[in-house]
């Protein structure tokens, strides 16, 4: 995909603008969240625990039916891989990132409980957040601005 967007200055200008679009709204989003923080709120094992098969189906579904994969996987990160001499070895620095990144989220979820049960935190994780949203999308524009 980033062959072909990258191949035609028309498309990858789209691409890269919606590319750009999704960053902005998911940073707005953070800032939205940072000015109303919650807690984050467990059940400490009052709900019993589903069954493996239903936990890998729901992870299944939330896997290949979320149309954020495909916006992200394709259309962020073909966007930003064609503008690199070696898109495939960007792609394996992506692929390689998500991986260490979801592993520490799974793994490192239960000993941030305890700091993620304040408002506070949840304010200081999602300025953060739009903080990054807000400079990658800059910096594909000017990216944008100077392959023009």
């Amino acid at each position: 995909m980033g062959a072909v967007v990258a191949s035609n200055r028309t498309l990858l200008t789209v691409v890269t603008l919606a590319g750009v679009a999704v960053l902005l709204w998911y940073g707005a989003s953070a800032a939205r969240r940072a000015l109303r923080p919650q807690a984050l709120v467990t059940q400490d094992g009052a709900a019993p625990a589903a069954p493996a098969s239903k936990v890998a189906l729901t992870a299944l579904a939330l896997t290949w039916l979320n149309p954020h994969v495909y916006l992200d996987t394709v259309v962020l990160l073909g966007s930003v891989s064609a503008s690199y001499a070696r898109p495939w070895a960007f792609a394996a620095g992506a692929a390689i990132g998500s991986v260490v990144w979801f592993s520490a989220v799974g793994f490192g979820a239960r000993l941030l409980r305890p700091v993620f049960a304040r408002p506070t935190a949840w304010r200081v994780f999602d300025v953060g957040v739009a903080v990054v949203m807000v400079v990658i999308a800059t910096s594909l524009l000017l990216g944008l601005r100077g392959a023009h």
